[in-house]
């Protein structure tokens, strides 16, 4: 996969490919080098740690947008040897910025809903760019009835800087269809498990986030609108964007200690791209035991504890 370096990150590329030129140099017999090869790499770790150790919140949001990140179907793949996926809204026509279908979780029989972007020019503009049409949502909402109508647990993967905001997609009823997807999850009799596996971009986010759980990756990030749009809106300038960010706190550390979310997700140093299969696992076992643990109570319980859980999201001060 071609090597995406984000400017943080070009020291340390850099001085990988210090220690490339002098291992090909070395192998070639031009000259022994591997006491300094050995010196490099050590001074490399050191600095990887120490970078990755020390993320600002701008930092997570690129290492969220990185190109080589896992998407919903490398996880689905990985996770379930037997997804089946359904596609259209029986209305309009097929959104392939989402994912829906049935399968296997480990052992449990799930309907997997998900963002998926697309790598590439030509991917891209078939997912248009991971930003659902309304279509998409409807066809995540037939999916999450058919998952009601078969006792199925749903699993939702967030990964989208946003609903698609054109014209097209308004007249189309594209808040509306985001509305009737939040308040048909908050009342749906089977449990819901949802992870923001990269970017988790305003109402488009959302639309698929209205669970009994609710886990981030280490690296994403959730928010009502993108560091840039924030930027525009409150500095008038997107180049402010970082300030944004910090000041926004959509890190997946912010909001847990706001409990927004349930849990934090472990990555390796450096991003989940750098070993999507382990990532995949770690999602795999820490979303089946949620769904242990909610088959364990009534219907109502959990519709009850899930509004519940909404209501007190946030923090206010009386005085």
């Amino acid at each position: 996969m071609k090597r995406h370096t984000i400017d943080f990150e070009r020291p340390l590329h850099e001085l990988e490919d210090k220690i490339n030129e002098l291992e090909k140099a070395s192998c070639d017999g031009e000259v022994k080098m591997e006491k300094e090869v050995e010196r490099l790499r050590k001074k490399m770790e050191k600095m990887r740690k120490n970078i990755y150790s020390n993320l600002n919140r701008w930092q997570r949001v690129q290492l969220a947008r990185h190109p080589n990140r896992p998407y919903t179907l490398d996880y689905i793949n990985y996770i379930s040897n037997d997804f089946i996926e359904l596609k259209g809204d029986r209305n309009f026509r097929e959104d392939e910025s989402i994912i829906a279908g049935i399968g296997h979780w480990q052992d449990l029989s799930v309907v997997i809903i998900g963002h998926q972007k697309g790598r590439g020019t030509r991917q891209n503009l078939m997912r248009n760019f991971g930003m659902p049409h309304p279509e998409g949502y409807r066809k995540a909402l037939r999916v999450m009835k058919l998952a009601e109508k078969f006792n199925l647990p749903v699993i939702t993967l967030i990964d989208t800087p946003g609903a698609y905001p054109g014209d097209k997609a308004e007249e189309r009823g594209q808040s509306s269809a985001i509305a009737e997807n939040l308040s048909f999850m908050a009342a749906l009799k089977v449990p819901i498990v949802a992870v923001v596996i990269g970017e988790g971009g305003s109402g488009g986010a959302l639309a698929l986030g209205v669970a009994d759980r609710i886990f981030m990756l280490q690296n994403s990030i959730y928010s009502v609108i993108s560091p840039e749009g924030c930027a525009s809106i409150l500095y008038r300038d997107a180049s402010h964007a970082p300030e944004a960010a910090d000041a926004m706190k959509i890190t997946a550390q912010d909001l847990l200690e706001h409990n927004v979310i349930d849990k934090i997700i472990d990555e390796p140093l450096g991003g989940a791209h750098n070993n999507p299969e382990g990532v995949a696992q770690n999602i795999s076992q820490i979303v089946y035991d949620a769904i242990i643990e909610l088959n364990g109570m009534t219907p109502e319980a959990r519709i009850e504890a899930r509004i519940d859980k909404y209501m007190k999201i946030g923090r206010w001060i009386e005085e």
